[in-house]
């Protein structure tokens, strides 16, 4: 998908537009597109292994292709994509400037993902940002978690150690805006709360049922977050990253919500 504001409000284009009638003017594009890879409806396969590539590498090939090729290019070009790109790790801490993209699927997954936004002598400003889990309401991560939790069943999966890379998504939104808006910004940034290093995933849990007013004392077995979603995708619930968001605060963005229990607040609200 593209987004386009001339004084508008923003349209939302689909793949098919785009390849008939190539891009219309706009001051800038941002691609979101992705398939969902933590669905647990779907089992992990070739199939929709596939799906997982094509939904966000062919669809930035594509909106690459037609930036390239539009009359008169728009300004910014900011793709989003995800932490996944660095390798887990209980201690090791990233910045943009750390190498990572070559460990596992999911970390080539990004460079390949990251690589098709290339557009070599545009004059569209390229800007990549990183995201952690997007905590929001109305869908992500905290909607399937938040009926467990008000139950007083929820809890940490596997060890609750790991690493817990998360942002608001009210967060994610302004670091996209700060990117549109920044004439001199390009590169990656990090899309992860500056307090998300030192987030661990039963840091979370304890701090969504303090904000629903319930316990969390029943934690998810390692074995049962691998029956549902299999072994390749547990690996990014059961272990993370210490993300920090080093360039965007640099940049000058500033974060609406920068501690967690201020963030699930504003969310179970």
């Amino acid at each position: 998908m593209y987004y386009r504001f001339l004084g508008a409000p923003w349209v939302i284009v689909i793949g098919e537009e785009l390849s008939h009638s190539g891009l219309p003017l706009c001051d800038a594009v941002v691609n979101l597109a992705g398939e969902n890879v933590l669905n647990p409806f779907r089992r992990w396969g070739d199939a929709f292994c596939r799906e997982v590539i094509s939904s966000r590498v062919e669809t930035t090939r594509t909106l690459a292709k037609a930036i390239a090729d539009a009359e008169q290019p728009p300004r910014a070009w900011v793709l989003v994509t995800g932490v996944g790109y660095y390798r887990p790790s209980p201690t090791a801490e990233y910045t943009e400037d750390s190498p990572g993209g070559d460990f596992d699927f999911f970390s080539r997954l990004v460079s390949s993902w990251e690589a098709a936004a290339l557009i070599p002598g545009s004059p569209a400003r390229g800007v990549v940002v990183r995201s952690g889990v997007v905590l929001g309401r109305g869908g992500g991560a905290v909607s399937q978690m938040l009926w467990p939790f008000r139950l007083g069943l929820g809890g940490p999966l596997g060890s609750g150690l790991q690493p817990f890379p998360w942002i608001h998504i009210r967060d994610l939104a302004g670091i996209v805006c700060h990117a549109l808006e920044s004439e001199c910004l390009q590169g990656v940034l990090n899309g992860v709360s500056p307090s998300s290093p030192a987030t661990s995933n039963g840091t979370f849990a304890q701090e969504l049922a303090a904000a629903l007013g319930r316990p969390a004392l029943l934690p998810v077995p390692a074995w049962a977050v691998r029956a549902v979603f299999g072994a390749e995708r547990a690996v990014m619930l059961l272990e993370g990253q210490r993300v920090v968001p080093k360039h965007t605060l640099e940049s000058g963005y500033h974060f609406i919500f920068p501690d967690l229990s201020g963030a699930l607040k504003d969310i179970v609200a």
